[in-house]
């Protein structure tokens, strides 16, 4: 198969690009000293993380018990559900725990710990459970110097579970966009992590792994010292969220979406394309940041970016291709019906979760198909 082939809209791997993301990556935590436990949420595909694997991870985060289930199908036995354990749950997990998936599940509240206990009391199952910890107030966890912290994990350790670690995740990362702002976050992750960790073991009870991570913190950190392990996931793919944070250049971007022109609006400098937001995503997510794309920026079918082009609007199934700033009034000649162009997207999470499957281009031009799977 080859690109030209492909109908549009489709969603594009270019394989070069993904692989020096993924090397990027595990070098740079291997050199920090730390174990690689990438975020698979990203692309949901089996063949990516394969490649992650095979650079040197060791085990995957999900996002969903869906992701847990099919990876471990796939033949990854080490895996992170990195979400509060919702107890209606605790059956999905303990299925796979029973297949001998070596499972972790997450609590960062005395009502998640106690079900877990519950449960795992009932069904003779001593569940590997990690406290998240709150070092940016982000989202969720427990501050380190909390009392509820030294609480939940007695509730777990009496209870007969095995407390594994610690787990934080500085999402605030994606706030800032100087080199000098995302050290300090990184540092205040890992400090506050490790705190955490010392606090449970200074009252006596076991706490082996400390896991942090985001994307941008992962590669800004100068030093990991108490951290045993590190996960991101975004980086295998890169968006203009990350471009904007200063992770990327726009040319490492390596997921993109392909689509062909069909119509004009030469009054308003618009070209139409069979791309909306069913094929983008809704994700606006450099709207608040110091460059908007849009819903993406436009690239010709080769990929190499085309001037100051944006997908400045989406409806369903049309985008809207303009220049930013003065209008192109001249767009019907430059992009012509039939011209076949690719978007990158704001948010590569939100834009692979928009299709069945990948076309992974290869250096020789070369396209493969790859699946991608849904559900929770």
């Amino acid at each position: 198969m080859k690109l030209q082939s492909l109908n549009t809209p489709a969603a594009l791997i270019d394989v070069e690009r993904m692989t020096r993301n993924i090397e990027r990556m595990q070098h740079r935590l291997n050199a920090l000293g730390v174990s690689f436990r990438p975020h698979v949420k990203t692309t949901k595909c089996d063949q990516v993380v394969q490649a992650q694997v095979d650079a040197g991870a060791r085990g995957i985060t999900v996002s969903t018990l869906k992701e847990a289930e099919q990876f471990f199908t796939s033949g990854v036995r080490d895996i992170v559900y990195a979400v509060g354990m919702a107890p209606v749950k605790l059956p999905q997990a303990l299925s796979l725990r029973r297949q001998g998936c070596a499972l972790k599940i997450v609590a960062d509240s005395i009502v998640c710990a106690q079900a877990i206990v519950t449960f795992g009391r009932e069904h003779q199952e001593k569940f590997e459970v990690w406290i998240e910890v709150d070092v940016d107030g982000h989202r969720s966890g427990i501050e380190p110097e909390d009392g509820l912290l030294l609480t939940v994990a007695s509730t777990l350790v009496e209870g007969g579970m095995q407390l594994g670690g610690v787990i934080a995740h500085a999402g605030s990362s994606y706030d800032y966009d100087t080199h000098e702002g995302l050290v300090r976050i990184a540092e205040q992750e890992r400090s506050r992590s490790v705190r955490a960790a010392q606090r449970i073991r200074e009252a006596g009870m076991p706490c082996d792994v400390v896991s942090i991570g985001s994307t941008p913190t992962a590669m800004a950190a100068t030093h990991l010292d108490g951290v045993t392990e590190v996960r991101a996931g975004v980086y295998v793919m890169l968006d203009l969220v990350m471009h904007n944070v200063g992770v990327n250049q726009t040319s490492e971007i390596a997921l993109s979406v392909l689509t062909t022109v069909i119509g004009h609006q030469r009054a308003k400098g618009w070209a139409i394309v069979d791309a909306g937001w069913m094929a983008m995503s809704r994700d606006r997510g450099t709207q608040r940041q110091k460059q908007d794309f849009g819903y993406g920026l436009v690239c010709a079918e080769d990929g190499e970016v085309v001037g100051d082009y944006v997908m400045s609007g989406a409806n369903q199934e049309h985008g809207i291709i303009s220049q930013k700033g003065t209008p192109d009034y001249d767009i019907e000649a430059r992009f012509p019906i039939g011209t076949r162009l690719r978007i990158l997207p704001n948010h590569a999470c939100a834009t692979g979760a928009q299709h069945p499957v990948y076309h992974a281009i290869a250096a020789d031009g070369s396209v493969e198909t790859w699946p991608r799977f849904y559900g929770w």
